[in-house]
């Protein structure tokens, strides 16, 4: 009896793990196909990656003329906007230079006119020449028809003829002395004559030496990687500090090679930023891929003809562009991780779109007033010394800003203003 109910369990536990072992293989089945079917529909055109970093543009902030710092508009994290003084340089030499020009070009204009006023004394003199000759040749004509009849003296007659070859050779280089005069003056105005243009020219530099001692921003954003101290001597080219435009930021998203081929300008991305986790979302669009993978722009690129080579699957940059609305609502900061998925359905277009951009990337205008006013200061010049119409202006001066650090600051105290000298001489 025993021995039959034994037989009987051992039969009903084969019957059951045959039965559980069924509905195993059966469940992994049925997962296999319905993850296969969501696969083929939804995955298969989907190409991720963790290895992705927000990258943007660092603009350097250099001199252009050499200088010492004497003031300092901002400092590291401190958000600046466009045109926004940032360095200001001593303006001593530079306006000493701007005075010398100045004045130069005073004198010029003055000089040039005086050719203009003496270009009309010339023509009066060759004028009054003219009736002196005519009067001469007159009194040599009458003297001539009477010395055939004796009543005029041989010596008589050869002195009208002696004041005629001197009204002669007066006239001769009184025309001579306008021509020469005309030469310098001829098509040309007070304000277009060469020498005064020459003038203007140095005038212009000056001016430009001058507003040079105060660097703005040509960008707004914020500032980093400052490295320039008060009282420094600074050269053309030195890198001062950075401004980072956090608002134009994007993604560097590094692919491996197999997931490039399907891949076009224009395919929606989906990112994530470590910083703020799965919550927030950002949605951008592929920009444009790198041309080459990354260890062939290396330092060290990699030699891959020696015999101990190990073929390692590259990357290549992929540039997404973000939503503005999306990155000002959650900011970014370059080089903080990201993970990127591309949606690659649509397969329009080149791989390799051979696009030229027409307008310029990147554009400021902060440098263009500047070109404007020392125009507008040479014309008040010309006019100031009687060249022109008599308006006048003042040469640059560089705006009063709150510099983030200063020569002298009191304890518990906010910083003092920066001195900012105007030159506003009365020509």
């Amino acid at each position: 009896m025993p021995e039959e109910n034994n037989l009987t369990t051992s039969a009903t536990m084969r019957v059951n793990r045959k039965r559980w072992l069924t509905i195993v293989v059966v469940a992994f089945v049925a997962i296999g196909i319905a993850y296969g079917a969501y696969w083929a529909i939804a995955l298969r055109d989907l190409q991720s990656t963790d290895d992705a970093y927000v990258n943007g543009n660092i603009v350097q902030i250099t001199p252009q003329i050499s200088g010492i710092v004497v003031a300092i508009g901002a400092d590291d994290t401190q958000f600046v906007k466009r045109g926004q003084t940032l360095v200001q340089l001593d303006q001593a030499d530079a306006r000493v230079a701007l005075e010398q020009a100045e004045a130069q070009l005073g004198r010029t204009v003055r000089e040039v006119r005086s050719m203009f006023a003496t270009s009309s004394q010339l023509q009066a003199s060759v004028d009054m020449r003219k009736t002196e000759l005519d009067r001469a040749t007159g009194d040599l004509t009458r003297r001539e028809r009477l010395a055939a009849s004796g009543a005029v003296s041989g010596e008589e007659l050869q002195h009208a003829r002696g004041a005629f070859n001197t009204a002669q050779a007066a006239l001769l280089v009184a025309q001579q002395d306008m021509q020469v005069n005309r030469a310098r003056i001829d098509r040309t105005t007070v304000e277009n004559h060469p020498d005064v243009q020459n003038a203007a020219t140095k005038v212009r530099e000056a001016y430009l030496m001058y507003s040079r001692t105060v660097l703005p921003a040509p960008v707004g954003g914020f500032v980093a990687k400052r490295a320039v101290q008060l009282g420094q001597r600074v050269s053309p080219g030195a890198p001062l500090m950075a401004i980072v435009p956090l608002d134009q930021v994007w993604v560097d998203a590094n692919f491996k090679e197999p997931q490039l081929a399907a891949m076009r300008v224009g395919q929606p991305v989906k990112l994530i930023a470590d910083i703020y986790g799965g919550k927030v979302v950002y949605h951008g669009k592929v920009a444009g891929f790198g041309a080459g993978t990354g260890s062939a722009f290396a330092l060290l690129p990699a030699q891959n003809a020696t015999g101990n080579w190990i073929k390692v699957i590259q990357r290549v940059p992929v540039r997404v562009a973000l939503d503005p609305q999306e990155l000002a609502t959650h900011p970014l900061q370059v080089g903080l991780s990201m993970e990127a998925e591309v949606d690659t359905r649509n397969r329009d277009g080149e791989r390799l779109p051979q696009v030229a951009q027409t307008a310029p990337a990147y554009a400021t205008d902060v440098f263009h007033s500047v070109d404007a006013a020392a125009d507008e200061h040479v014309r008040a010049i010309i006019a100031g010394n009687g060249g022109g119409p008599t308006r006048m202006a003042q040469s640059p001066a560089p705006a009063s800003k709150q510099p983030a650090a200063v020569v002298e600051q009191a304890p518990d105290s906010g910083p003092t203003k920066a001195a900012s000298t105007t030159h506003d001489r009365a020509l």
